[in-house]
């Protein structure tokens, strides 16, 4: 760091994550920076100060804050108070769950209309001219409109709907994906009805790879829960020979609250988690403790899976196990944030499977990892 003052572009340049003169700029007129001195020939130069200031503001950008909030934040004379930071942060979650639910109808407008066959796809295209033609001012307009998506949904059930052919319409470019992984990714998208959920799986490099080659060795599989064992396809999973056990064996658990409670309060799961086999598919879709003692336990070598598909569900525990989990040494398969749940957990084991028993023989995976 120096103390000597910088332009606009020295501090770009001393700042980094991507800040430009124009953000600079803009930061000024939010009230986010102060006003910088003047050089001789009114160009605006910045001290260490400034470099400070706007590292913070990106810092706490990247962690999904706005701006409006981060001037609050950092102009506040004192401490803020929890209570007061968490009505802020309150008031911004509102504020983007809103924007994610106008993005979400909108979204599903969009697939509705793409996902059509040829034949629906016709009898839209007429119903979206008839909509031009009606006169939506009165409520007389809006019974006409709400006739005219009646009459188009009538249309739906004249034919079986391909399925397959909908979701390759609306699924992002997958090209640079291996075989292996399109499917399990198309298989969680069918699975959840959110074409969106593509963004936040994550995979470790050898995920698909430790996967088939310790299910060819009949390995061990392990759910942290009933409900998440009852999802699996054990029909195919007994066709490769591969055994599946549950951690917490307690068919009374339902939820993940039971769940988290049961393996806090009896330490025999815990005991139970560390005899595992060396080599087994952890399955985690409900216990966000689970995975925690698991990653502890690989940490200090008492646990040595091939394979954590961790799902766990949650809003504070379950992300923070997740991030964990993607900066372990052990290969994965898990979703960014709250997303995830024994479903999931259980159609990307059977995904993998699938693929195994369906296509013994391919290897594309191995050239296409990231």
């Amino acid at each position: 760091m120096t103390s000597k003052h910088l332009t606009i572009k020295q501090l770009t340049q001393e700042v980094g994550g991507g800040l430009t003169p124009r953000m600079v700029r803009h930061y000024h007129q939010l009230g986010l920076l102060p006003e910088a001195i003047r050089s001789s020939g009114n160009y605006r130069l910045y001290t260490d100060a400034d470099v400070q200031q706007l590292r913070r503001i990106l810092a706490l950008k990247s962690q999904g804050f706005q701006l409006e909030h981060i001037r609050e934040f950092l102009n506040s004379p004192e401490v803020m108070s929890f209570d007061a930071l968490a009505s802020q942060l309150q008031q911004q979650y509102n504020s983007v769950t809103e924007q994610l639910a106008r993005l979400r109808q909108t979204a599903s407008a969009l697939e509705e209309f793409l996902e059509r066959d040829k034949d629906c796809q016709a009898n839209q295209l007429q119903a979206l001219e008839q909509l031009k033609k009606v006169e939506i001012e009165s409520a007389f307009g809006l019974q006409n409109l709400e006739q005219l998506w009646q009459g188009l949904d009538a249309t739906s059930n004249v034919q079986p709907e391909d399925i397959s052919e909908s979701l390759r319409k609306i699924l992002p470019d997958l090209s640079k994906k291996n075989e292996i992984e399109r499917d399990l990714l198309s298989k969680l998208v069918f699975a959840c009805g959110d074409v969106s959920l593509v963004n936040f799986v994550k995979l470790s490099k050898d995920a698909i790879v430790s996967a088939r080659h310790n299910l060819k060795a009949d390995c061990q599989i392990v759910a942290d829960v009933s409900p998440v064992v009852a999802a699996l396809d054990h029909t195919r999973i007994a066709h490769l020979g591969a055994k599946v056990n549950t951690l917490i064996d307690d068919p009374h658990i339902h939820s993940v609250d039971e769940a988290e409670r049961k393996f806090w309060q009896d330490k025999e799961w815990f005991e139970k988690l560390k005899q595992l086999t060396p080599g087994c598919i952890l399955v985690i879709g409900y216990a966000p403790s689970v995975l925690i003692s698991a990653l502890e336990l690989i940490e200090q070598g008492q646990l040595k899976p091939s394979l954590i598909i961790g799902m766990p569900i949650g809003f504070n525990h379950a992300p923070a196990a997740k991030r964990r989990l993607m900066h372990s040494r052990v290969e994965y398969i898990t979703t960014i944030g709250t997303l995830g749940g024994g479903l999931l957990a259980a159609v990307a084991l059977n995904a993998l499977v699938g693929s195994l028993i369906e296509r013994p023989d391919c290897h594309c995976y191995l050239s296409h990892r990231e």
